[in-house]
């Protein structure tokens, strides 16, 4: 009959016990903090039909970014309103200005034109996507 020595396993050094208790609590905090940021961002954002902005808010001849909600507000002519995603089609960046009736992209300068969304200089080639609004009396709402 073959004898077995019967040793206990050895316990996880101090090493270990630190790392998996410091990953533990690391994942805990971020998980957190990304719950917070999604929860935040969330209520602060427009829903449809709340009201985005008053009327006398877009400049004519050009427009208003709204970044918690996504999109870009403009008035190309007297009381003509429209409504473009603020996410730039080349690659996602978030829109960041608006001069002399085009809309800018910060991250590699592609230019929109308030009137309609469409390209106006490249990088991009596709237009900003229309976003519905409506206007009711001085207000403007997401629809």
């Amino acid at each position: 009959m073959a004898s077995e020595s019967i040793h206990p396993a050895s316990a996880p050094s101090r090493r270990v016990v630190v790392a998996a208790v410091g990953a533990a609590g690391l994942a805990l905090t971020l998980n957190a903090c990304g719950s917070e940021d999604e929860s935040s961002s969330s209520s602060d954002a427009a829903t449809a039909g709340s009201v985005l902005a008053k009327t006398s808010d877009i400049p004519e001849g050009g427009g208003k970014i709204f970044k918690d909600s996504g999109v870009v507000v403009t008035q190309p002519t007297a009381g003509q309103f429209k409504a473009f995603s603020s996410k730039c089609t080349h690659q996602g960046c978030a829109v960041s200005g608006i001069t002399d009736g085009v809309i800018t992209c910060p991250c590699h300068k592609s230019e929109f034109s308030v009137a309609d969304g469409s390209v106006k200089k490249g990088p991009a080639t596709q237009p900003l996507p229309e976003e519905k609004i409506t206007v009711s009396g001085d207000s403007i709402s997401l629809a």
